[in-house]
């Protein structure tokens, strides 16, 4: 068996931020505290545990509450609009007043599975935008499949003050531009470390580090050499590496970096660790 490539080594003063992980999953059941205290040795110190339903959010936040370096967004995922209803928002907002609550989603529209029929995801996505903005949170957005229709709903509002990112970033470098120019950051994947993600790593090429996060999405696509596994937040490592080999600079620069970005957009406090 061929042995797996080893993940850079961030230095002692250099700490990356999962920004965007689904801790509540049953994926992680069982061994969370050994998940979380390994990403912890690693230096990935910090993550941003997303909610995508009611469900999902109320955990986030009791995990985000359990542990001091982990943070909580809460939101109605484009797959479970359907089931979106007044009393679900009232309890969303609820938990949004939160302290850990740093902010609101994943939301947004995905249109390549179509789990919610698209008028139900455009009504829900825009309803949940507006309320971001009245939480003063930042967006975290949901695009497959969907990018002229996630933009035109995102120019609908104009301005975003309290910003956004485009999670797990699945478009070209014409459509990263856009996204800047709505004043969001772009989330790169481990996808980014894949032989044929060709597209994605002439954007992180392009794209300034300084408008840049960086995500696991575990439990899901795990970067390389850990495809098809359980992604964990300290694969994070991978992913760090492989966007400071496309942008020639150590990988301690994209950790600081890339820390600094979600620190800003997530209002998060320094130098907390899990």
């Amino acid at each position: 068996m061929k042995k797996r490539a080893a993940p850079p080594i961030l230095t002692s003063d250099s700490r990356l931020i999962d920004s965007h992980c689904h801790l509540d999953m049953d994926a992680y059941h069982g061994d969370l505290d050994e998940i979380i205290n390994s990403a912890d040795k690693c230096g990935v110190n910090r993550i941003i545990t997303i909610g995508i339903d009611l469900t999902s959010s109320f955990r986030a936040v009791e995990l985000a509450n359990q542990y001091p370096g982990i943070y909580a967004t809460v939101g109605i995922h484009p797959h479970n609009a359907e089931d979106a209803s007044d009393d679900i928002y009232r309890e969303l907002k609820k938990m949004a007043a939160g302290p850990k609550v740093v902010g609101y989603g994943e939301i947004g529209l995905d249109y390549a599975k179509q789990y919610a029929p698209k008028n139900i995801q455009l009504r829900e996505f825009a309803r949940q935008l507006a309320l971001a903005e009245e939480l003063h949170l930042p967006v975290v957005i949901h695009d497959r499949d969907a990018h002229e229709d996630t933009l035109m709903l995102l120019r609908e509002r104009e301005s975003f003050p309290d910003g956004g990112v485009m999670h797990c970033f699945s478009g070209d470098i014409s459509f990263a531009n856009q996204v800047l120019e709505l004043g969001f950051y772009v989330s790169i994947p481990g996808i980014v470390t894949f032989k044929n993600a060709g597209e994605l790593q002439q954007v992180v090429r392009e794209v300034p580090l300084t408008r840049m996060l960086l995500e696991t999405d575990g439990p899901f696509l795990a970067p390389d050499p850990w495809r098809g596994k359980t992604n964990r937040p300290e694969y994070l490592l991978y992913t760090a590496g492989k966007v400071a080999e496309l942008k020639n600079i150590p990988v301690d620069e994209v950790a600081r970096q890339t820390m600094l970005n979600t620190e800003k957009l997530f209002s998060l406090p320094q130098d907390v660790s899990i």
